[in-house]
């Protein structure tokens, strides 16, 4: 029987990242459920900054302007967002939450800032520290 080559403490930390990044998901996923909102359309609502052009909440997701379209489909039936032609270029699309999207948006705020506070129930001095050294990791990846 062949061992297991050590793992790099790389490694290591790939783990417990993503072992974090799932009990985030989860969070997430709760608070999406209590709304009634899939889990995608959630990210969406918590990612939004309206009006914004819907290029710019696919940039901000990391994913195909295709698929924003699907998201913001289901958000627009119901009845969270809808698109607003831009008055300088009307193929560019807008948008805009509505009153019961700004609702739920906060709502959702409110549910995920009580589960980040659970998560990164550390003393303040390990916060700052890990925010540091996330906001490096961020900034070097390229990411928002």
């Amino acid at each position: 029987m062949q061992s297991e080559a050590p793992r790099s403490s790389s490694d290591e930390l790939m783990e417990l990242a993503f072992r974090l990044a799932g009990r985030i998901r989860v969070g997430l996923d709760r608070a999406a459920a209590e709304l009634d909102l899939p889990p995608a359309q959630a990210q969406a609502l918590a990612r939004l900054r309206s009006p914004a052009p819907m290029r710019e909440l696919a940039e901000v997701m990391s994913c195909d302007a295709s698929n924003v379209t699907g998201i913001v489909d289901g958000l627009e039936r119901r009845g969270l967002v809808r698109r607003r032609p831009d008055p300088r270029d009307r193929r560019i699309k807008h948008l805009v939450l509505t009153e019961e999207g700004e609702r739920r948006r906060a709502a959702l705020h409110a549910s995920t800032s009580k589960m980040a506070a659970e998560v990164f129930d550390l003393p303040e001095a390990d916060r700052e520290a890990l925010h540091g050294l996330l906001a490096r990791l961020v900034s070097r990846s390229g990411d928002r």
